[in-house]
């Protein structure tokens, strides 16, 4: 159990200490092919494991002692780290007292269950760790929110610079940017936020105040106000017949809104040039919707496609073969994409299933990924190596206590090498897993 044995910094010295050494000394295989375990309540059958030598199977049960050991050991890690919030911790400890209580394995199990009865204290000493992270979350929402407060301060900065503007459009369009920022900036404390709005809706407000006083006076010269007009409703007649519907529609929007703008004309004069402006505008939009009317037949087959196609891209899955699911899910997608325009909501929900497979897939290659990591291979690299050392070095032994006529020095020696080519043989195993 050499590479799972704990450190003192991983769970108390005491427990382990208790842990390290050859755990197969713990436990025998009786002629019957059932393990024992040794424990100072006496010897506790554990199992067996039909049809596999009594090496393999005492190696088997030694495994899930190792296993065990391993979780005690990642448990103190994290609880040392502060990873851990102590409410889980504890709860933790409490799955693995159980766990140790009903495991069949073969090791010291009595230092197994120490050790997890050591981790309740590990919890309380490294508490200030845990406190110490929510210290610095704490600390990050404050550094978010004075950055919040400044980026609001700016806004509110520069609505006030605003105010006393003359460019009516210009500066509107800009105020109405600012009012969307705001919106999507995230909320400050009441008080805070509510300050800031003052500011700022004053600023609006004033803005607004001046720019309404001013084409209340241009009123006044109807005869501009009319120009004005003509030329609005001349802009609106050449955009009737145009088919570009998003930019002209946006045009006609900005000639709408030029013609609020504008101010009021003569009554009779104002009413025949809006017949005219409303004439084109109309002509425009009824041709506009009659196109669209056209594109949601289209649409609709374009869904029926989709459709179809979703069928396909999700009988990929399962998969056993990542490569290849992944070359299939290519080139549906690229049939996927070809497809043109789908109702924009059904399109999401197809959108979304598509999504499903294509994570799945990402899924198994990170897995895969996993698998390949070069610094987990040259972490089992390492371990084959120390365990061929130990098995070299143990061959060396018995071959001297041979030459020196101690027999039972070179037969322990041997068992020794045994049993750690078994561990090879598993490390072994787990290295040949990468690739």
């Amino acid at each position: 159990m050499s590479d799972l044995t704990p450190t003192p910094l991983s769970i108390p010295s005491s427990a382990a200490s208790a842990l390290i050494g050859d755990p197969a000394k713990f436990g025998y295989v009786a002629p019957d092919g059932t393990v024992f375990v040794k424990t100072s309540a006496g010897d506790k059958a554990v199992g067996s494991y039909p049809g596999k030598s009594a090496e393999e199977a005492l190696a088997y049960f030694v495994r899930k002692f190792e296993a065990v050991a391993s979780e005690i050991v990642l448990l103190a890690a994290r609880i040392t780290s502060g990873a851990m919030v102590p409410s889980d911790a504890m709860a933790s400890v409490k799955k693995l007292r159980d766990q140790v209580k009903e495991v069949n394995a073969v090791g010291d199990l009595e230092a197994l269950a120490a050790s997890v009865e050591q981790l309740e204290p590990l919890i309380e000493g490294h508490r200030g760790a845990y406190e110490a992270k929510k210290a610095a979350a704490e600390a990050e929402k404050s550094a978010k929110r004075a950055q919040v407060l400044v980026e609001k301060e700016k806004i509110v900065v520069e609505a006030e610079s605003l105010a006393l503007s003359e460019s009516w459009k210009t500066t509107g369009d800009r105020l109405k940017e600012l009012l969307t920022e705001w919106k999507s900036a995230p909320r400050l404390d009441k008080k805070t936020d509510a300050d800031l709005w003052k500011r700022f809706s004053a600023s609006r407000n004033k803005f607004d105040k001046r720019r309404r006083t001013h084409f209340a006076n241009l009123e006044a010269t109807t005869s501009v106000v009319t120009d004005a007009k003509k030329n609005l409703v001349t802009q609106a007649e050449t955009l009737a017949t145009s088919t570009e519907w998003v930019p002209t529609a946006k045009a006609f929007k900005t000639l709408m809104d030029q013609w609020k703008a504008a101010g009021r004309g003569k009554p009779s004069d104002d009413a025949k040039l809006w017949a005219r402006f409303k004439k084109a505008q109309d002509q425009f939009f009824q041709a506009k919707n009659a196109d669209l009317e056209k594109r949601e037949v289209t649409m609709g087959t374009n869904l029926a496609k989709r459709e179809e196609l979703i069928i396909q891209i999700e009988a990929l899955l399962p998969f056993t073969d990542v490569k290849d699911a992944k070359n299939k899910f290519r080139d549906l997608a690229r049939s996927w994409e070809k497809i043109g325009m789908t109702n924009r909501d059904k399109r999401a929900a197809l959108d979304a299933r598509v999504s499903v497979v294509e994570e799945a897939i990402k899924s198994a290659e990170a897995e895969i990924w996993r698998k390949t990591d070069p610094a987990a291979k040259a972490r089992a690299a390492e371990v084959v190596a120390q365990l061929q050392g130990a098995i070299d070095n143990y061959e060396k032994i018995a071959a001297k206590a041979t030459t020196a006529g101690n027999t039972k020095k070179a037969t322990e020696a041997l068992e020794s090498a045994a049993a750690r080519r078994i561990w090879l043989d598993e490390a072994q195993k787990s290295l040949a897993e990468f690739s």
